[in-house]
């Protein structure tokens, strides 16, 4: 079964296609400057030179043919014909109240996440023009939605609901909905297998760590809590993103400064986090630099960083009862040895030690064991691989 999984953003597209019997990537790329009039198309197949066009894209239509094209065509594609991708699977956001695990795309579903719009600005009208695209083009082919929230469908009542008046939930959906959960999902189920354990006997905590950051606890396979809620701004600091803040904070600063709602939203997604502290970069490695050069605010910002990540593994650690597995994923956190340091560093009251030349050493892009000897927490990075995730759901679904 050839499948293929699209990621669609707001003036962007990526696709993978798999062949999901042997699990290889057959095809992959991106399309960049979507509706921007100089779009870039990035083509990529195992063993061949990458292939790149700079074509118009008006519409995510426009860039889903064009992917068509090169997936079929004589010299760069994969396939003799669009009728060989037998599934696509859609990496959506945001499932709301109503879609609580990976589910077949048909009207009634685009229909419902038009009407969450408004709680997912940012990720829902690309995903939905995603599928309507898919839809024209595909008429023919199954599709699945894969939800990021959806793995945290099963999380207790107390876990979700804010403490405000509890009408905001049951009228405006008000709640933690959790982000990055395919990632999270993926990840707890590699470090059970990599450890040669049964997940349903195990008490993990994930550390999806890039530009935008979350944690979550998962016992027995299943998530219990997580740092993002009803959007991806809560939680730890990020890039841009402020993460938790005392919400008296805001109108505060509203009232102080004449901001409107939506400049107050601007500052706190992106001109706050690591960027904002440092006045340096929203890129954890431009900051480190700095910070190894002497800038009070960067080195600032670090710690900042570091200990909203400690803080979160000690309360899931007590919230579990318990903790077998720290795990590292994502851009930042399987690449840079120096945010694992800062947050294992003095813990070794949970069990939670690292080997530093491990960690120093470590073998990118495969999952790697950075325990110390004597530690008795596992400290792992383990790759995330969100669109084998998503192929794989599809195909469940599909067959």
């Amino acid at each position: 079964m050839k499948i293929l999984v699209i990621n669609s953003g707001s003036s962007s597209l990526k696709y993978q296609l798999f062949d999901i019997e042997s699990g290889d990537v057959l095809a992959k790329g991106t399309c960049e400057r979507i509706g921007l009039g100089d779009g870039i198309v990035t083509h990529k197949v195992p063993g061949r030179d990458n292939y790149r066009i700079e074509p118009n894209m008006p519409s995510h239509d426009s860039a889903l043919e064009i992917v068509f094209e090169l997936l079929t065509d004589k010299t760069h594609g994969v396939i003799e014909s669009i009728e060989c991708i037998d599934a696509v699977g859609h990496r959506v956001a945001h499932g709301g109240e109503k879609y609580k695990k990976s589910s077949r795309v048909d009207s009634e579903m685009i229909d419902y996440l038009e009407t969450i719009v408004p709680i997912n600005p940012l990720h829902g009208p690309p995903a939905i023009k995603g599928m309507r695209a898919c839809t024209r083009l595909l008429p023919n082919t199954p599709q699945v939605a894969v939800f990021d929230t959806s793995f945290y469908s099963d999380i207790e009542e107390y876990g979700y609901v804010y403490a405000l008046p509890y009408e905001y939930y049951t009228e405006d959906k008000i709640r933690r909905y959790g982000f990055h959960g395919t990632s999270h999902r993926y990840v707890s189920q590699k470090t059970a297998e990599f450890l040669g354990k049964d997940i349903k006997s195990m008490k993990i905590i994930t550390c999806h760590l890039g530009n935008g950051s979350s944690i979550s606890a998962v016992d027995g396979g299943k998530a219990v809590d997580t740092s993002m809620g009803f959007t991806p701004q809560e939680g730890i600091p990020m890039g841009t993103r402020s993460g938790s803040i005392d919400p008296t904070v805001i109108p505060y600063i509203m009232k102080k400064h004449g901001l409107t709602p939506d400049e107050m939203s601007d500052v706190l997604n992106k001109k706050s986090g690591l960027l904002g502290i440092s006045g340096v970069s929203s890129d954890f490695r431009d900051c480190l630099a700095a910070a190894k050069d002497g800038n009070k605010r960067a080195i600032l910002a670090l710690n900042i960083l570091a200990t909203a990540i400690k803080k979160h593994v000690g309360a899931y650690t007590a919230e579990m009862n318990g903790l077998d597995a720290l795990v590292f994923t994502a851009g930042m956190g399987e690449n840079q040895s120096e945010i694992r340091r800062m947050v294992c560093e003095n813990m070794s009251y949970l069990g939670i030690k690292i080997d530093n030349d491990k960690n120093e050493n470590f073998t990118r892009g495969v999952p790697f064991d950075i325990t110390a000897a004597d530690s008795k927490v596992k400290v792992l990075i383990i790759p995330t691989d969100e669109e084998y995730m998503i192929a794989l759901d599809t195909e469940s679904i599909v067959r």
